[in-house]
């Protein structure tokens, strides 16, 4: 028979219990971080040049391809599809608050 351990008292189990204290909550998952692009606010050269150039020749242009194929901010893609739209090398098929659609000058009408 192994020898008999000593039990602790009441107050040393209260003591231990209470000086432990209570660990860190696991953290399961670091969460979802999404990439932070930099897109341009100005347009540069190279930038402007290719505005001229590959948007007019798309069949669907709307802000987010816009924004997508230069790299520059929502705001500057809707001045820069006013300005394509004055210069008429686009035309617009829908044009609401929510979503300005537009498409080439010489598409024709379906």
């Amino acid at each position: 028979m192994p020898p008999k351990v000593q039990q602790k008292s009441k107050e040393q189990k209260m003591a231990a219990a209470m000086a432990g204290g209570k660990g860190k909550k696991k953290k399961w998952s670091k969460g979802k971080n999404r990439e932070k692009v930099d897109n341009k606010v100005l347009f540069n050269k190279e930038a402007y040049d290719k505005l001229y150039a590959e948007i007019p020749k798309m069949k669907l242009i709307t802000v987010a391809a816009m924004v997508e194929r230069l790299k520059i901010n929502a705001g500057l893609a809707r001045k820069a599809m006013l300005e394509l739209t004055e210069a008429g090398l686009i035309k617009p098929i829908v044009v609401s608050s929510k979503m300005k659609i537009y498409t080439r000058a010489g598409a024709e009408e379906e």
